[in-house]
């Protein structure tokens, strides 16, 4: 019994050092980019992305798609870098184990 109790106490020191640490990620950012740089995208570790920057190069009413598709792409990395920072980080705290929905 005594295994129990310090089992659940162990769960809810490492349940409170990932809300800690999720809450510290959601201040961290990552920075994507496109097109060599004419677009950049920063999301934090929250999976928010918070600006998009685009360089007047890169806006051409003729060609639409390709601005869009530039957004795409930095907008999809900088999410998969935020993820890997998350995954990083969270990793650290449960010793490489892999919990579903961390």
């Amino acid at each position: 019994m005594k295994n129990m109790n310090s089992m659940m106490k162990q769960a809810q020191k490492l349940q409170k050092k990932m809300m800690k640490t999720q809450k510290e990620l959601a201040t961290k950012t990552v920075e994507a980019s496109a097109g060599g740089g004419m677009v950049k995208v920063v999301a934090n570790g929250g999976q928010q992305i918070e600006s998009i920057v685009l360089e007047k190069e890169v806006v051409d009413p003729e060609d639409i798609e390709m601005l869009q598709d530039l957004v795409l792409a930095a907008v999809n990395d900088a999410l998969n870098k935020s993820q890997e920072m998350v995954s990083s980080e969270m990793g650290k705290l449960t010793g490489g184990l892999n919990i579903p929905g961390l």
